[in-house]
This record gives C-alpha cells, structure tokens and sequence, in this order.
C-alpha cells in the first residue's frame, strides 16, 4: 500500500496495519519539543442530549463517536513514543447555545490543539466564528449546509456541501427518471434543510421541472402526516425531503401509511443505513446523494468497514466514516506542519490535496470545503445501494 510521504527526516514510521493501511503518525517529541506536548488534545462536540438524539444511547452518536474513536486509537496504537492523541469530548445538547459553550471550554480552558464538530450545520453556523475570532482549527465532520466553510480562514468541512450534491443529483435522477411534476417537503427551522430545500427548488427550476408544493414542518415535528396528506393529493412524481437524519425515518413511514407508494421516489440528501433501518419498508425506493457507501471500493474501505465491525460488532455508517476521516485528516495535517501551533495546521490542511481516505481520494477547496467524488444510493430490498 502507498506510505504517506512525511516532511520531516526524523518522523517515525510504524510498523503494522490500520483500519485504513495507511502510515500516519505524529512527530516524535525529540523532533520539535517546544511544540508538540506529548498529548495533543483535541475537542469532541457531539449531541448527547437535546433534540438531535432520542437519549444518551442514542445509535446514530454512538456510531458517530466510535469513528473518531477508532481512528484515535489505532494512530496511538502505532505511536512508538509519545506525543499521542487525546480526546476532550463535550456534549453540545442539540443546541447553538451547548456548542458555543462546548467551543468556549475547550479553547479557554482545555486549550485543545483543534475542534471536531459539532455535528449540524445549524451549530456551525454559530460556533464557527468562535473559532475564526481564536485562530483555532476546527473541523465540521458532518456539517453540510452551503457557504460554512467560507465564514474563516481556520474552519474545514469533510462532509459533501449539499451546493455539490444537490445540483449534481438532481440531474442525474431527473435523467434516469424524468419526473415532470414534483412536491418538496423541508425543515423551516434548520440551517441544514432550509439551504438543502433552496438547492433542491434552484436546481430543479434549472432543469424545467414544475415543483406543485413545498410543505414545511418544524424540526423534531413527529407527525407529518397533514402535509404528505396535501404532498398526495397532488400525485407527484417524486417527493424531495429536507431534514435532519432524526425526522426522515418518521417521514418515510408516515408517507406510506397514507397510501403514497413506492413508485414515488422519496429523494433526500445524506441519508445513512441508520434511518433505513428504522423506516424498514417504507423506504424501499428511497434515493439519496451522498459521501460514502459502506459498499464503496476506495482505498483503505473495506478494511475501515472490517475492522469497525470487529471492534464495535456493528456496520458503521457514513457518520462513522466521516468522523473516522476527520481524525486522519488532522492528523496528517499535525504531522505535516510538524506543529500544533495554529497557523501551521491550518496552512497544512489547506494543502492537503489527493489524500487517499476510506471517502475516497481527499483534497480541501480554497475555502475548506471537501473535494472528493459523491455517490449516489438507491434502497433495494432494504439495503443502500448504488443507483448510477
């Protein structure tokens, strides 16, 4: 397997196979001592509370952390000597206010080298420029609404921006399909959904097709059968849904309760194995853009997927996969800069171009959004599967 090139003569390189086959490592303490302590800390925020989650085991933020956790202990497996990877993680409790306060501690009181998180784009949006006015690094994992990435010079992304799913999938469903007449269904009151839902109407407004509907509901609403109930009336010919992971497993079932059938595609952007299982059934048909596919032949994935399964006894999904990508990214980007100092990280990410990771081969655009081919999945017989 192809050794990462490492800029310093005397980095180490270990011995053994990750997850991923790839030799990343950090300096070694004798390399720079003035700058590299022999743990760097770095911030975890995540939803263990609040409205993004159904409770503290919730298994979509179990499957989320156990990425950042697999890639922490296997780059600290293979550390011959220190420095090694430590994780301060924070509960964001579903809120703007809970990830401000997340970022504010692990900055000022944690002095963290770099954040990962949080999670929604609605968090992001806000905690951001926190990090920016702080000159600290930090990295939106999963955050996909447009324009996030572009608030700072010390913020990435590694999730597909849905200004790069959306225009791309709309027309490569709207070849293979040739819907005429469609409705939409968003979340009013989510970063996330409402950019998703303006990308879905400019891109479809592009391609001639007529949009009869556009419903709203509330984040965490639980019932959305009134606005399916106007959606089926209409008898369109394909459904496009905006929101949060949490509330589309709700939206597919409730869609077929009502009678509309799986000849009328449900298209949602980023949708993960996690809400396919909960909707069973209902989301036969279902089709999503997306950034990986458990099923996907990159580089270093199958054995990503092999080795989640032995250490967790469950599939991971494309929250584990872009958490597990997050780590290695900064990472690379720490060993690179041979510093934890600012600047120096976040000139190394910037630069980070045809990295190979379980997404694929990895580069960062100049304003920190993700360069990597999407995918897009089809259910068939309950399973994710490739459409094109």
């Amino acid at each position: 397997m192809q050794k990462i090139t490492l800029l310093a003569v005397g980095m180490l390189l270990i011995t053994g196979l990750c997850a991923c086959d790839e030799l990343v490592t950090i300096l070694s303490d004798d390399e720079m001592p003035a700058q590299l302590p022999d743990e760097i800390r770095i911030g975890i925020v995540l939803p263990f509370s609040g409205k993004y989650v159904t409770g503290p085991d919730d298994p979509l933020v179990q499957l989320y952390l156990n990425g950042f956790l697999m890639a922490r202990d296997e780059i600290n497996a293979r550390q011959l000597s220190p420095p090694r990877l430590q994780f301060i993680i924070e509960d964001d409790q579903s809120t703007v206010e809970g990830a401000l306060a997340a970022y504010n501690k692990l900055i000022h009181e944690d002095r963290v080298a770099a954040i990962l998180g949080p999670s929604s784009s609605t968090q992001v949006e806000m905690a951001f420029p926190v990090a920016e006015a702080n000159q600290l690094v930090a990295i939106g994992p999963s955050s996909a609404a447009a324009g996030l990435s572009a608030i700072g010079d010390y913020v990435f992304r590694v999730n597909q921006p849905v200004d790069t799913l959306i225009p791309r999938g709309v027309r490569l469903t709207h070849e293979r399909l040739k819907y005429q007449r469609v409705a939409k269904l968003a979340t009013s009151d989510d970063v996330y959904s409402t950019s998703a839902d303006s990308l879905f109407a400019k891109s479809l407004h592009a391609l001639g097709v007529e949009v009869l509907s556009t419903e709203t509901s509330l984040l965490r609403a639980g019932d959305y059968t009134e606005q399916l109930t106007r959606i089926k009336a209409l008898n369109p010919d394909a459904i496009f849904v905006s929101a949060q992971p949490l509330d589309i497993p709700d939206i597919m079932i409730q869609a077929r309760q009502i009678g509309i059938g799986t000849d009328i595609p449900i298209i949602a952007p980023l949708l993960s194995s996690t809400e396919i299982q909960e909707a069973g059934d209902a989301a036969e048909g279902t089709i999503t853009f997306t950034s990986w596919s458990i099923e996907a032949d990159t580089p270093y994935n199958q054995a990503f997927v092999r080795n989640f399964r032995a250490k967790y006894e469950s599939e991971p999904n494309l929250f584990s996969a872009l958490a597990y990508t997050s780590v290695y990214l900064l990472t690379e980007a720490i060993s690179n800069a041979g510093s934890i100092e600012s600047d120096a990280v976040r000139d190394a990410l910037a630069e980070t171009a045809d990295f190979d990771t379980v997404l694929g081969s990895f580069s960062f655009d100049a304003v920190g959004d993700p360069v990597y081919d999407p995918i897009m999945l089809i259910v068939q017989n309950g399973v994710l599967e490739t459409f094109e």
